[in-house]
């Protein structure tokens, strides 16, 4: 059981193919490490067992009328996953870690997550997450908070801390995080772990409940690049249910075996080695670089020079759209509702006390950047300047074919330590931010340790739609490194 767990998706997804081990023993191992660790990390809101064991018998079933009829079997059959409780599955509750949703129940499965059961995956439930993506530590969440497996004492980041932490702890092969500034990358590097952001539309939002619409990306948290480009190719392409999904090819990801990136051109943006970053993390992705440029890239210093606007603009953006997408939670249709005599005091009881204090900040935040008299000058202003960040990147773009920079400015920090400090909380994301302003993609991947033993973690950087080339550089560092080999000692 211990050894199947240890598995990567890939890895599992082969066993399974040569009848070493079927669907139902790998969930039951999955299932029984959850119960065993759940108590201690608190990765999961949700969890469906019977449904779980139910797909994985009739993954079985279908793999051996296969091996009789000669049937094309679908590319995930029988592998356990895990789904952040922000994308909706039908008939299992979806929270988005908000009180405000109890006893929601979705009537319908988000694309990203109806294409990955359509290739076979196994759904172990549903993950633990900051209060509607509204986090970096997952510590806001209504439903507690989640442990860091490589120290319970520390965070696993955000917002898709329970996604990263179930998959750190072996709980899940792989598992579906958002990214909407950082939430992927920032817990995949506190966590050790390989997470995907992809371009924006790569991958449909229908079904994700929205915070900021115009940088909400669905992405993947697994062991290995080739386990988080496995998930992305089958979750990604053009969705009709998705105004903002992209109508482009998705390219089939193949791997070299031998790890040669001659020809190939890393930029490394001074923007990224700022004054009071942790020195472990600076010299753990310089190290990196280097170990990319021992495999034959050239390595150019660049610069993304409205690097240090990401900040506040994103602050302005992200709250102004979250603002407009939470005014339709009133306890009228459906979640919570406070009992009140008119509409009005109902509206204002159930939102007061179903928010949590963070995103009540950022709706007020919102509000405000929106307000009459308020809009050119803050929310205006801050359109403006995101075009000029994008309009850096795509100038790098013309001199390298990646970036390489920190996905933070530390490694995973003590629970509590940002809790009271909402700025220090956001300027943990100061790296990640501006990917999302910009659209493209980045792929985050583990370098190193520091001093207490937690992760560090470099973030690679693509043009738009220009996921193929991540995964091939991330492949070829993990072929001659073993940092994504680590495990939490947990047992």
């Amino acid at each position: 059981m211990a050894e199947m767990t240890e598995w990567t998706a890939r890895e599992a997804l082969d066993a399974l193919a040569r009848g070493e081990v079927s669907s139902e023993e790998l969930t039951r191992a999955f299932l029984a490490r959850i119960e065993r660790l759940e108590d201690r990390v608190r990765a999961f809101i949700t969890l469906t067992p019977d449904s779980a064991l139910e797909s994985a018998r009739a993954a079985d079933r279908r793999r051996a009328e296969a091996r009789r009829s000669g049937e094309t079997l679908p590319p995930l059959l029988g592998l356990p996953l895990a789904v952040k409780d922000l994308l909706a599955l039908e008939g299992v509750p979806c929270t988005c870690g908000s009180r405000i949703l109890e006893g929601f129940i979705p009537p319908y499965t988000a694309t990203s997550v109806a294409r990955l059961l359509e290739a076979g995956a196994v759904s172990l439930g549903k993950t633990n997450l900051d209060e509607f993506a509204m986090g970096s530590s997952t510590e806001s969440s209504a439903y507690g908070v989640t442990r860091n497996p490589w120290n319970l004492d520390h965070v696993p980041g955000g917002s898709s801390g329970g996604s990263a932490a179930a998959v750190a702890a072996r709980m899940a092969p792989a598992a579906l995080g958002t990214d909407t500034g950082g939430s992927v990358r920032q817990p995949a590097s506190f966590c050790g772990l390989t997470g995907i952001k992809p371009t924006y539309g790569r991958v449909s939002r229908y079904g994700l409940v929205a915070y900021g619409s115009s940088l909400d990306c669905v992405g993947v948290l697994a062991r290995t690049a080739v386990d988080a480009a496995l998930l992305l190719e089958v979750m990604a392409g053009h969705d009709p249910l998705d105004a903002t999904s992209l109508d482009a090819p998705v390219p089939r990801f193949r791997f070299d075996q031998e790890p040669d990136l001659r020809g190939l051109r890393v930029g490394v943006p001074k923007e990224f080695f700022i004054e009071g970053m942790q020195p472990e993390v600076e010299s753990a992705v310089r190290a990196a670089v280097a170990r990319l440029a021992d495999l034959g890239a050239e390595v150019i210093e660049i610069s993304l020079p409205h690097t240090d606007l990401a900040l506040p603009v994103y602050y302005l953006i992200a709250p102004a759209e979250a603002s407009a997408n939470l005014s339709r939670y009133g306890g009228v249709r459906y979640g919570l509702r406070e009992p009140a005599g008119a509409l009005w005091d109902q509206f204002k009881d159930t939102r007061g006390a179903g928010f949590g204090p963070e995103v009540k900040r950022r709706i007020m935040l919102g509000t405000y950047a929106l307000s009459a008299g308020y809009y050119d000058a803050y929310y205006g202003q801050a359109q403006k300047v995101r075009t000029l960040i994008k309009r850096d990147f795509e100038t790098a773009f013309t001199q390298v074919d990646l970036i390489a920079t920190p996905v933070a400015p530390s490694t995973a920090f003590r629970l509590g330590e940002h809790r009271d400090d909402p700025l220090s909380m956001y300027l943990e994301d100061v790296f990640t931010l501006p990917v999302n302003l910009a659209g493209v993609p980045g792929l985050a991947l583990p370098v190193g340790f520091d001093g207490q033993g937690l992760p560090v973690g470099m973030q690679l950087l693509g043009p738009h739609l220009g996921e193929e080339v991540l995964f091939r550089v991330g492949h070829a560092y993990q072929q001659v490194t073993d940092w994504h080999l680590r495990r939490p000692p947990l047992d």
